[in-house]
């Protein structure tokens, strides 16, 4: 039996393959909401704002999920985002909330991965590795 929160993080996990690996936007359209709210220092307002960022990133942009919780409408992505032009991969928390099966709300934690050299707790940020080790 599949809960609320199962269907939800599979929204979430198939919007972000299809907007941000695919770069399927007409697909896209049907998992955020036109008004979408951006609580995000990167993102300009609604849906477009979104789609005109990713379009505006290179090709070669790469989102991998990591880890996916969820909570009643609100779900969490811990993933990083790569190949996006800038010298370190972003390590993000993204948090959407989710009404009538779609994404209307979003709010991001984004921070450069850190190399073994800048680490202080000698830990990767994501993974196993540091990124000039893959």
């Amino acid at each position: 039996m599949s809960t609320v929160e199962d269907k939800n993080k599979a929204i979430v996990r198939e919007a972000f393959d299809t907007l941000f690996n695919r770069r399927d936007y007409v697909a896209a359209e049907r998992f955020w909401s036109p008004d979408s709210i951006r609580h995000s220092a990167r993102i300009a307002p609604g849906r477009e704002g979104l789609f005109d960022l990713v379009k505006s990133l290179p090709a070669e942009l790469k989102h991998e999920c990591e880890l996916i919780m969820a909570e009643g409408d609100m779900v969490m992505v811990r993933g990083r985002f790569s190949g996006h032009g800038q010298p370190a991969p972003w390590i993000a928390a993204d948090f959407v909330r989710i009404g009538d099966g779609i994404l209307v709300e979003h709010w991001d934690v984004i921070e450069e991965e850190a190399s073994r050299k800048e680490s202080l707790s000698g830990l990767p940020r994501y993974g196993d590795d540091f990124p000039e080790e893959r």
